[in-house]
């Protein structure tokens, strides 16, 4: 990596445009990828969970709305059930947002200031440790950056097809995750302090914008509403709906802050100290060829890249603080990057990031990288130290299908089609075994659509569980402590349980 490093710093342009920082992302793909595929015994378990419910495509599952796995559907009828599948598409979504990060930034601020944000963003662990992530958050990654786009392109233009496209990325934000709300937020925050309602193009843009959004969203609506609300009523029963008390608020608030600001991206300050470092280092010999930023409103893009960068800090907090939300670190992950570009704007120092010289930036960032590979090799589950060991990255799920697969295989008396189970354990058991059976979530059919009740009665089941002695389940082994398992025979013959894999539908 330090050659590859060096080979770019002497090749570096003074001036970067969208191919050297397109090969940029797929240098860090290529570094980072293999890295964390090496690392992991079994894939992240939102990885599995997508690779779980792609076997049908529904317009919602029960706890999320469909967007990702659509996405995923493609890859997988050609890669086939793997989890390669979803660490491609995962980085894809990641590095596709620090593409239009830099081109927003690079259209408000230059290419230079837009390369060191970028690099900045990089560094947050949201984007390098968990590079082969693939869940909701991911995918909402480049819609919360792209809403920050149009939202400028609707204000310069005041045309109407800006605020169609705006209302297009919000609707597609809202079938990956519901958090795209925080970005509708910013944009209602921006066009407030910018007075909208003064204009009559943005007033009728703001409601072109949510008509759009919510026709797209309008049938997985008609899911919700036909599913007794299923994703909404999980969220409000594991996070949102805890109304958590007193101190819990504020300590929970001041947690989840201080983890966004102070560890996820904390090497990313570390780089941009580093950058200002160097700058303020050569201030004396700053090269001819230093390039200003572009002709534009300074002062409302500063407003836009604020907004979008703090309204979605404060709101999550306020969740914490005024609602009793039990606040998830990984909820930072979709808006975490529109941070830098924000904390870029505060100070005397905003107008020295331009001046920053490439060559160094580039070395502080490889530091900062070299440094999280060292990390991510020592938490890995096949490094020589494994700290972390109890993390999932270490569950060996191939030892499990080993110590299970011949004896349920025996007693069902044919191949494995349906394991049932917690969806972490029994998915990754799924994706080891070579009849790659489907999976019966806590063994409910209701939150299980790919899974049909003949299925069941003709194939049989093979059942985890993680219940403290279960009556009629027997211990995995001491690998898996706390793990146990049985087969439930069927109950007649299928001839849909021969012959090949189960495939999607």
């Amino acid at each position: 990596m330090a050659a590859t490093l060096r080979r770019a710093m002497d090749a570096c342009s003074p001036r970067p445009d969208g191919i050297w920082i397109t090969l940029l992302l797929l240098l860090f793909a290529a570094v980072w990828l293999p890295h964390l595929a090496h690392s992991s015994l079994v894939p992240p378990t939102d990885n599995i969970e997508q690779l779980t419910w792609v076997r049908s495509l529904e317009w919602g599952y029960y706890k999320h709305p469909p967007l990702p796995t659509w996405v995923l559907w493609i890859p997988v009828q050609v890669m086939g059930l793997s989890e390669v599948a979803t660490y491609v598409l995962g980085a894809t979504f990641a590095l596709a947002a620090m593409g239009l990060l830099w081109r927003l930034l690079a259209a408000l601020r230059g290419p230079v200031h837009a390369t060191v944000a970028v690099l900045a963003a990089l560094c947050i662990t949201y984007y390098n440790g968990r590079l082969y992530y693939y869940n909701h958050e991911v995918v909402l990654i480049p819609f919360a950056v792209a809403s920050a786009g149009l939202t400028w392109k609707a204000f310069r233009t005041r045309q109407a097809r800006w605020w169609l496209a705006l209302g297009a990325c919000l609707g597609l934000g809202g079938l990956a995750k519901y958090h795209i709300a925080v970005m509708a937020l910013a944009v209602l925050a921006f066009w407030g302090w910018q007075r909208g309602w003064r204009d009559t193009h943005h007033r009728r843009g703001l409601l072109l914008a949510m008509v759009t959004a919510l026709a797209l969203v309008s049938p997985h609506l008609y899911w919700l509403w036909q599913h007794d609300l299923g994703p909404i009523r999980y969220a409000m029963e594991s996070s949102l709906g805890l109304e958590l008390q007193g101190g819990r608020r504020w300590t929970g608030s001041a947690h989840w802050l201080l983890d966004q600001l102070l560890n996820r991206a904390l090497p990313a300050w570390f780089f941009l100290l580093l950058a200002l470092w160097t700058c303020n280092r050569g201030a004396q010999r700053i090269p001819a060829h230093r390039h200003t930023a572009p002709a534009i409103d300074t002062a409302m893009s500063r407003r836009l890249l604020l907004c979008f960068g703090i309204t979605p800090l404060v709101f999550t907090c306020a969740l914490g603080l005024f609602v009793g939300a039990d606040l998830q670190l990984h909820w930072g992950a979709p808006f975490l990057l529109l941070a830098i570009p924000a904390a870029m704007e505060l100070g005397r120092c905003k107008r020295a990031w331009s001046a920053v010289p490439l060559k160094s930036a580039l070395k502080a960032f490889g530091l900062v990288q070299l440094l999280l590979l060292l990390w991510g090799q020592m938490i890995s589950a096949n490094g020589e130290v494994r700290w972390q060991r109890h993390h999932w990255r270490n569950f060996d799920a191939q030892a499990l299908a080993d110590a299970v697969a011949p004896e349920a295989r025996a007693e069902l008396g044919g191949p494995i089609r349906l394991v049932a189970g917690p969806p972490a354990e029994a998915g990754a058991l799924a994706l080891r075994l070579q009849e790659k059976p489907l999976v019966l979530l806590h063994g409910r059919l209701d939150i299980s659509p790919w899974v049909d009740r003949k299925l069941v009665d003709g194939c049989g089941v093979l059942v985890l569980s993680k219940a403290p002695k279960p009556p009629g389940y027997r211990a995995v082994g001491d690998n898996f402590p706390g793990l146990y398992w049985r087969v439930i025979a069927p109950v007649s013959s299928s001839v849909r349980c021969t012959g090949e894999s189960n495939a999607t539908r």
